[in-house]
């Protein structure tokens, strides 16, 4: 278990006590049954919980006092939330962490509506905070703004181009697409708005934000690979959904880019099929061309030239040195 690994364990548990502060019951007992029971339970299906508990590193890494970044790691949080609600809805997912998708649960007005909260919580959470000026909250409200809209617009891309049957994509394009969808929300701005409540420098947080982008995107990359060969995706994740719902994802465009069986795996990611079968023809199609190695590899090139830049920028510290194994850990995991 990495050093980073670690940190999440004995933190994650206390994190999850403070979010679930934000989840009151309203000023009618109905709105407890319909709308914060729910995303309560949501938020607390929620994973490792690395995006807030990173920008409590960022904030410490630059000489801050960490605790003083918790409402603003909160907020993060909150945008995740709604981001997997809606994302669940988008993609007509069933299950979420071993669970039902709240609109399966819920239905699907229900789950729209929880998700629009806990946007709401975002802003909010960042509003209400007594530890910040008014000017540091500006700050921070205004990178959380753009992390929402760069957030979206990656969103719209990833969805839009298999809704259209887009195959003349390159791998440009989705880099495009996965820093916009990912990069920003799980790397960019978090160790950005943990550097400015911290008190950093202008040349620290725009360092942190470039690490953080670039240990976003192979975050992403790494998540493409464990969709189609991870070991244990098959049972906690729609194992292959990507090739399901015909994503452009960095393995499928190099392969549709280098494979002599071009017109084969065009035909099975326009198929939208869920045979075992052609998943793994198309897997084995994706390997031979080198396909799901190039994305490893890519993602190990992005990660290893991030940490030369952190350790040039950031002084060292216990958060620099962790924010480095989260890099690690980021394209290392099995899950």
């Amino acid at each position: 278990m990495t050093a980073f690994e670690l940190y999440l364990k004995a933190n994650v548990k206390k994190f999850d006590k403070y979010l679930a502060t934000f989840f009151k019951d309203g000023t009618h007992t109905d709105m407890g049954r319909y709308l914060y029971e729910p995303l309560k339970s949501f938020s607390d299906n929620a994973g490792k919980r690395h995006r807030p508990l990173i920008c409590l590193l960022a904030c410490e890494a630059v000489g801050g006092d960490p605790v003083k970044a918790w409402p603003s790691a909160a907020a993060i949080e909150h945008f995740h939330t709604a981001a997997l609600i809606h994302d669940d809805i988008e993609d007509s997912s069933l299950t979420r962490r071993e669970l039902p998708c709240m609109h399966i649960s819920e239905g699907l007005g229900l789950a729209i509506n929880a998700g629009d909260l806990a946007l709401a919580l975002v802003c909010g959470t960042v509003v209400d905070d007594p530890g910040l000026d008014d000017r540091t909250k500006i700050r921070v409200l205004a990178e959380l703004v753009a992390m929402t809209t760069r957030t979206i617009e990656g969103q719209a891309l990833d969805i839009g181009w298999a809704r259209d049957d887009r195959f003349d994509l390159t791998i440009e394009d989705y880099f495009v697409m996965a820093d916009h969808k990912t990069a920003f929300y799980s790397g960019g701005v978090p160790l950005a708005v943990g550097a400015i409540v911290g008190g950093g420098t202008p040349d620290q947080i725009e360092a942190l934000r470039s690490f953080g982008m670039a240990s976003g995107l192979a975050f992403q990359i790494q998540d493409d690979v464990l969709n189609l060969v991870g070991t244990k995706e098959a049972t906690r994740k729609d194992f292959r959904s990507d090739i399901v719902e015909g994503k452009r994802t960095l393995v499928a465009i190099h392969a549709l880019t280098n494979s002599t069986q071009r017109d084969r795996l065009l035909q099975i990611l326009s198929a939208r099929t869920e045979d075992p079968g052609l998943l793994d023809e198309a897997v084995r199609i994706m390997t031979d061309s080198g396909s799901i190695a190039y994305a490893r590899v890519h993602a190990l090139t992005i990660i290893t030239d991030a940490k030369h830049d952190l350790e040039a920028a950031v002084p060292p510290s216990r958060a620099r040195d962790l924010l480095c194994s989260m890099a690690d850990f980021f394209v290392k995991r099995a899950s």
